[in-house]
Parts: structure tokens; C-alpha cells; sequence
């Protein structure tokens, strides 16, 4: 089973490619190849295959990257499922993931939602998104500094404030803050329990 992540840039027409393009594609890069792992197409829709258990939080600093960008956010589409065709990109291969994908990213504009997950398991679908649906309500609203320290954080899960502050040059005080603001606490109870819920799917 794999997580294929489907995206488009919100409002790209505002923003030249060349603000925002380096730092989705040296994102990308650092997880995967393109084009076998990930590819950016259309301009400004993206695809990236990952491991399951990476998909959420992946998506997440997806969106607190872009949303260090002053009025640019993400819409993404996370199908779970198997492929059942690896071809040599992502646009040529195949699978429910990539459907479910595809599809979920489809249904976002009219649910105007930024981010939904689809298993294939109803009850767990419903679950997990009613929890993204609360998150978003103060993801969405991330400030360009609450997303910086949103990236920062998940980019060094093992730093310690103090860290960070030295990384930001700011007092380890101002990151305590920032992280509080930015809701981090919930953002980990989410991918925790996002964890624990995948070991229930087959």
C-alpha cells in the first residue's frame, strides 16, 4: 500500500511560478525522484507518491512551505490504496491510490476544503477527515510566520526549542510562542492518531 498526494496551487495566477516553484521542487526532491516518485504539471498541480504512514504529515508541511508565501496556500487530495501499475513516471502509473487521489482532489473546490484523505474505508475516511476539517480551521489561517515555524518544527522533529531559536535567531521564548500560536500541540495529536488509525487498514 502506498499514499499518492495530488495538489494545486490556490491562487497561483497571483503569484509568479518563480516565487513559489524552487521551494515546492526542492521540497519534492528531498523525498523522492521525478519522475518516478513526484511531477509537477499544468503549471500548477503537482503529484507525489509516498509511504502511507507519511502521507499526513507530509501534506501538512506541504501546506505550511507554501503558506510561508504571503497569500498562497494548497489543495491536496491524499488517496491510500495499492498500484497496480508502476510506470517510468507518476503520470503513467495506476491504482486505487491514484484514483482515490485524483478524485478526492476533485471533490475539494466544491467542499471548499483544502485537504481530504480517502482509504477506501468509509468509517475511518469519516473519522479522520471530520479531524482535518477542525484542524484546518486554524491551519488555513496560518500566518507566514506561523508556518515558518510549522516547517521548521516538522523539518527538525528532533530539535529542541532551543534549537530552533538558534536556527531562527530568535529567543527559545518567541519559538514557545510561535509553536502555541501556530496550534502544533493539535498538529501532533493529529498525526499521532492519523498513526495509530493506519495499523487498522489492510
Amino acid at each position: 500500500m502506498i499514499a499518492i498526494i495530488t495538489g494545486d496551487i490556490i491562487d497561483s495566477e497571483n503569484h509568479k511560478s518563480s516565487v513559489w516553484l524552487g521551494i515546492l521542487k526542492e521540497y519534492l526532491s528531498k523525498i523522492g525522484q521525478s519522475p518516478l516518485d513526484w511531477e509537477i504539471y499544468r503549471g500548477d498541480e503537482f503529484q507525489l507518491k509516498i509511504q502511507k504512514d507519511k502521507a499526513l504529515e507530509t501534506a501538512i508541511h506541504l501546506k505550511a512551505i507554501l503558506k510561508t508565501i504571503k497569500g498562497l496556500d494548497v489543495r491536496m487530495g491524499i488517496g491510500i490504496g495499492t498500484e497496480t501499475y508502476k510506470g517510468s513516471s507518476i503520470s503513467e502509473s495506476n491504482g486505487p491510490a491514484y484514483h482515490r487521489s485524483g478524485r478526492t482532489l476533485e471533490s475539494l473546490k466544491e467542499e471548499k476544503i483544502t485537504l481530504k484523505i480517502t482509504t477506501g474505508h468509509d468509517f475511518i475516511d469519516q473519522t479522520l477527515n471530520l479531524m482535518l476539517k477542525l484542524a484546518l480551521n486554524f491551519m488555513d489561517d496560518w500566518s507566514q510566520v506561523s508556518a515558518e515555524i510549522v516547517s521548521m518544527t516538522l523539518e527538525n522533529r528532533d530539535a529542541s526549542q532551543t534549537d530552533i531559536a538558534q536556527i531562527l535567531d530568535i529567543q527559545q521564548s518567541a519559538v514557545s510562542q510561535r509553536q502555541k500560536r501556530a496550534r502544533l500541540d493539535l498538529v501532533f495529536d493529529l498525526l499521532d492518531y492519523y498513526s495509530h488509525t493506519l495499523k487498522e487498514i489492510r
